[in-house]
């Protein structure tokens, strides 16, 4: 159970895998996922190691894989997962493998290039036949016009007029700009006839649906047929062979018609093979994409190798959880069963000063927060891991800007619903973007729900309206009345009536919890809240910064660097705490000290926290809340402002004079002889306890000027974040009363519309705005509105989560 709350304890070591059984040993250990292999072949080029063969073999399978795949995706044929793991394939079965893919690659390319070779006589033989109707068509027309000229019989001393006529299909877009270009070209010496072909024509090559025209264009000589032809070829307008007799156009038509029926019903047959073909591989395709990948990854693994000069032995070296050692070992005996070698894997343990890399185990319930954590920085090896405080700091904070009973069952409820059906919901393989997301974190979400109803609770709010469960604490009777001369008539006849606190019998007593009902009918509702969730994002804030930097200290102590403790620790604490701390206390001492009756002459905070700093106590307008006052909010400010430069200067002169202490010694000590000065017994202790160290840790060379630079940067961080991250914790306080303004003004504008009609209309009328204040509702404050909740607590602006875990994610020495 330590380890949820610490990175794991890591640890290096060395396999020696035989050759036979290396790949098996090496899938056992990706099966189980605790390992992380090193490259003890940096100085080697990818394409010079041993098994770049064997990878680029997968890489061609996973290509043809791949091409199966997008042709199985544009048929719309559902891919079939079942979410099967399967086993990985033996080396020898690569060869069955890539014999399977071939064929099926091979089969698939003949079939499309087949039917890509009969859709395009398809197409051709279905515009030949709209151009023999066309062209009947267009000559009928033209000579049963009296008003055409074109076909007219000459004048006897004049030779016969005889015109040629060329017929094609052109894209429908392009006739305007066709038409225009052949009568520049021709000069108007050509007639031109167009007709549009009703149905869309399929393009064989890009499979999409275009839509065409049929034309024939008149002309007389050889001149203007060539240039029709070239203007044809530029508009890449298709020409097709026309007879001129009529009886010749109807005996081609038959032909076409029978030819086009043959070739429909081929068509059909290739797509059904076509269908069955890809249909059987969308079963397997998952599975063998998996097996692929699997053994890419093996061969991948197994280049980061080392092979010995018999090469008969392979030599790995890899990171793993020191409580997982014996997970590790069954493994490797497995994968030396399963490769039938009767020599045993070697894993032996290796001492190094190497920083390990941070690898922090989660379930189902921690991996959301985990991945929250890790988005904004992964902790140093052996850091505190900040996830499980998270799990609680994380969903509060959501809640306090989100109190709201009645959103918070209904966030539950679809938390819930995931929970609940998830191992059915993992099985469906729902590929949705935004629907995986939300699945991903439905624990996440889950928590946001409950802490929301607690702080609805604690607001008394259920979608803009409070509820009445105990009794109001106050009383407008009249009997109760300040003066005793309010009458019935008063309540009746004055909108607003001031109910005073001090006067005995108007207060009953504090409402048992969270806030009375009666302050939702109130008109200073806004002026209370704001002072209440005001002040109450400020002591949560100080509380969340002060727990933040408070863990830092378990660092310090597991990696025993006491200085880190005396001139970073004491110093930040005691720095927040005078200033935040003090602030938070009298905030509750402003709670507790001053009455209804004595409320009034109550001081304001901010101007007395203004003054703090300023040392200004001579404001009449702001009057001390205690004695002694001025005395020790200057005794606090000057001791905070002391820690800076503890903060600033100390810790690196001290380090400073560590690093050239040890270097004095280190020159003075002969063979445990003490020369002149030279160090005592336990300065040699200390000599001796720092080499040890030195031998099982690697520490940098010490360097002053960059020490320096780097607290300078951190002790500065720290105090403007002290003031920049108070007042950003203030967006408890915006975001909460935002989502309260936005629910009261959505039922106001919305429901109290279908809430005032009476009969059988206003039944109608409260279904209709129902609907879509449950739409608005659901759409603007659970979903617009949470999404805004749920970014603020993490926003690098706030440094909400940043700054109070600043101390464990500061440095990143890398993830497993």
């Amino acid at each position: 159970m330590g380890e949820l709350f610490r990175s794991e304890e890591m640890t290096l070591a060395q396999l020696f895998l035989q050759s036979e059984a290396a790949y098996c040993c090496v899938s056992e250990l990706g099966e189980i996922g605790m390992v992380q292999f090193r490259d003890l072949n940096p100085d080697v080029n990818v394409f010079q190691r041993k098994f770049v063969n064997e990878v680029r073999r997968c890489e061609e399978m996973d290509r043809k894989l791949r091409f199966v795949e997008k042709e199985i995706k544009k048929a719309n044929i559902p891919i079939v997962d079942t979410g099967e793991n399967p086993e990985v394939p033996f080396p020898r079965d690569m060869i069955d493998l890539e014999a399977t893919f071939e064929k099926l690659e091979n089969e698939m390319k003949e079939i499309n290039t087949n039917q890509e070779a009969l859709k395009k006589n398809f197409l051709e033989l279905t515009e030949l036949k709209h151009i023999l109707r066309r062209t009947q068509q267009f000559l009928m027309n033209l000579l049963e016009d009296p008003n055409s000229t074109l076909l007219e019989p000459m004048e006897v001393n004049r030779a016969p007029l005889r015109l040629g006529f060329v017929a094609g299909v052109i894209g429908r877009e392009r006739i305007p700009t066709f038409e225009r270009m052949l009568w520049r070209v021709c000069r108007g010496n050509v007639f031109l006839r167009q007709a549009d072909i009703e149905d869309p024509l399929e393009d064989p090559t890009s499979g999409d649906q275009v839509h065409k025209s049929v034309f024939i264009i008149f002309f007389q000589g050889d001149q203007l047929k060539n240039r029709v032809k070239k203007i044809c070829e530029g508009f890449r307008a298709t020409l097709y062979p026309c007879p001129e007799s009529p009886q010749e156009r109807k005996e081609m038509l038959a032909g076409v018609n029978a030819r086009i029926d043959d070739l429909q019903m081929v068509l059909n047959q290739t797509e059904d093979h076509r269908q069955r073909v890809l249909q059987a591989a969308a079963k397997t395709v998952r599975v063998w994409f998996i097996k692929v990948r699997k053994m890419k990854a093996i061969y991948h693994t197994l280049n980061l190798c080392n092979i010995d000069v018999t090469q008969k032995c392979l030599i790995a070296e890899i990171w793993c959880p020191v409580s997982d050692m014996d997970s590790i070992q069954f493994a490797l005996r497995r994968g030396t069963e399963k490769s039938g070698s009767t020599v045993p894997s070697i894993l032996n343990r290796m001492q190094t000063r190497q920083t390990p890399p941070t690898f922090n185990k989660t379930n189902k319930f921690t991996s959301g927060f985990q991945n929250i954590v890790d988005a904004y920085g992964i902790g140093n090896y052996r850091e505190i891991n900040p996830a499980p405080y998270t799990i609680i700091t994380f969903p509060f904070l959501f809640a306090v800007m989100f109190g709201d009973l009645g959103h918070g069952v209904l966030m539950t409820c679809a938390a819930l619903y995931l929970v609940l059906r998830e191992s059915r919901l993992i099985a469906q393989k729902n590929d949705n973007e935004m629907f995986s997301m939300v699945f991903a974190g439905r624990y996440i979400i889950l928590l946001m729900g409950i802490f929301s109803i607690y702080t609805g609770i604690i607001y008394n709010d259920c979608f803009s309206k409070s509820l009445n469960l105990f009794g109001s604490g106050w009383s407008v009777r009249p009997m109760f009345s300040p003066n005793g001369n309010w009458t019935f008539d008063t309540l009746n006849q004055s909108r607003v009536l001031q109910l005073d606190p001090a006067v005995d019998g108007v207060f009953k007593g504090p409402y048992p919890i969270g806030i009375d009902p009666i302050w939702n009918i109130a008109t200073n509702k806004l002026t209370f809240l704001n002072s209440f969730k005001m002040k109450m994002s400020v002591i949560l804030g100080v509380i969340h910064m002060l727990f933040g930097v408070a863990l830092s200290l378990f660092n310090h102590l597991y990696f025993q660097k006491p200085l880190n403790i005396y001139f970073g620790f004491i110093p930040e604490i005691v720095f927040m705490s005078c200033l935040f701390g003090y602030l938070v206390i009298i905030i509750f001492y402003k709670w507790v000290s001053y009455t209804a009756r004595t409320s009034r002459d109550a001081p304001s905070l901010l101007i007395a926290f203004i003054n703090m700093f300023l040392f200004n106590y001579g404001d009449p307008t702001n009057k001390p809340l205690y004695t002694g006052q001025s005395v020790v909010q200057s005794f606090l400010v000057i001791i905070a402002l002391a820690c800076v430069p503890v903060m600033l200067v100390v810790k690196t002169l001290v380090l400073r004079r560590q690093h050239m202490w040890r270097r004095q010694l280190g020159t003075q000590n002969f063979g445990g002889i003490r020369v002149g000065n030279g160090p005592t017994e336990d300065e040699a202790g200390i000599i001796e306890h720092d080499q040890l160290a030195q031998q099982t840790e690697e520490e940098p060379e010490f360097n002053f000027t960059d020490e320096a630079v780097h607290q300078a940067i951190h002790t500065i961080e720290y105090c403007l974040g002290c003031i920049s991250n108070t007042a950003s914790y203030l967006r408890l306080w915006a975001l909460s009363l935002a989502h309260a303004q936005l629910s009261e003004v959505l039922w106001t504008m919305v429901m109290h519309i279908g809430l005032s009609s009476k009969g059988f209309f206003g039944f109608l009328m409260l279904t209709i705005v129902f609907f879509f204040f449950a739409v608005l509702t659901v759409a603007i404050l659970l979903i617009m509105e949470g999404l805004s909740a749920f970014l603020h607590p993490f926003s690098p602006d706030s440094h909400l989560f940043t700054y109070s875990f600043k101390h464990l994610v500061e440095g990143v020495s890398g993830s497993y």
